[in-house]
């Protein structure tokens, strides 16, 4: 009997030391010289990459708004849940960066005092590239996010369909024109400092992810893999309604799924074993 204890206490040692083998970097650093500061961000690395030589498919995980680059290793557990899923095959060891948005809401400004989007793809993905061992190739990079995160993780499948093989929304903070004519909907100083006073611009309607998906040209509509997912209870329920209606109106291939739960993290706790396994088979089809 003791015999069998102590066997079965070294499995269980060996197995949870697997489980742990992962890096979790957070507070890594990028000197923007568009945004003239430093932005933060945190990588997970999986099992295997300090001792092997093989290059890695890469997850950019967007925060929402309030948050920053640590919210989605600390509330959202994404070291935990990334290792079970990779462990147990559901999803392929991949690296995921999670990079500090402040309430940028993951574009430029009207008036470029705060170019994020611009940071993100001129500077960020290649810094990423160049610092860690990436496939580098669009098949193997994939964006999710919550709330405003979701919105960012259409925005940039949308504006730069070439550099991503999926991307999936969570809670994805997508309004409607009409929202917005509301005084600014629910953000108004914010959206008035991002989109211009007046709000519904020419430069909102260029960062409209219902106006984009609109007038999303016949030959990029297969571009992108979608999987919109968002509670049942949300307050951000009717744009992303409003996206899937439009998207299965314009014949865009998507997944749309409405569970039980609200704008929480235990909502998105549970939905981040989906997302991986999703953009898996994105990077495993190629």
């Amino acid at each position: 009997m003791r015999k069998t204890i102590v066997l079965l206490t070294l499995i269980f040692a060996a197995s949870f030391k697997a489980l742990a083998a992962s890096v979790l970097k957070q507070d890594c650093t990028l000197l923007s010289r568009t945004l003239d500061r430093e932005v933060r961000y945190t990588v997970y690395l999986p099992d295997g990459y300090d001792s092997d030589e093989r290059s890695y498919p890469v997850l950019y995980l967007l925060h929402g708004l309030g948050d920053d680059h640590r919210s989605w290793s600390q509330q959202g557990e994404v070291k935990a849940i990334a290792d079970r899923a990779i462990a147990a095959g559901e999803a392929a060891p991949m690296m995921i960066i999670m990079p500090d948005a402040g309430k940028s809401w993951y574009v430029d400004s009207y008036d470029k005092r705060e170019a994020y989007e611009t940071m993100f793809f001129e500077e960020l993905i290649p810094h990423i590239d160049r610092t860690f061992r990436t496939r580098t190739e669009k098949e193997y990079r994939a964006v999710a996010g919550l709330s405003m995160g979701g919105y960012g993780a259409l925005v940039y499948a949308l504006h730069r369909p070439e550099l991503f093989s999926a991307s999936c929304p969570l809670s994805a903070a997508v309004f409607t024109d009409e929202e917005l004519a509301d005084r600014g909907g629910v953000f108004p100083e914010l959206f008035s400092r991002i989109f211009g006073p007046e709000i519904l611009t020419e430069h909102w309607t260029r960062n409209s992810v219902l106006a984009l998906v609109q007038a999303m040209p016949e030959g990029q509509k297969n571009a992108v893999r979608f999987r919109i997912d968002c509670g049942d209870d949300d307050f951000l329920y009717r744009g992303n309604s409003a996206l899937h209606v439009l998207m299965r109106d314009r014949g865009i291939p998507h997944e749309y799924r409405v569970r039980d739960g609200g704008h929480t993290w235990t909502y998105w706790r549970t939905a981040l074993p989906e997302v991986l396994v999703f953009v898996s088979r994105s990077f495993r089809r190629s």
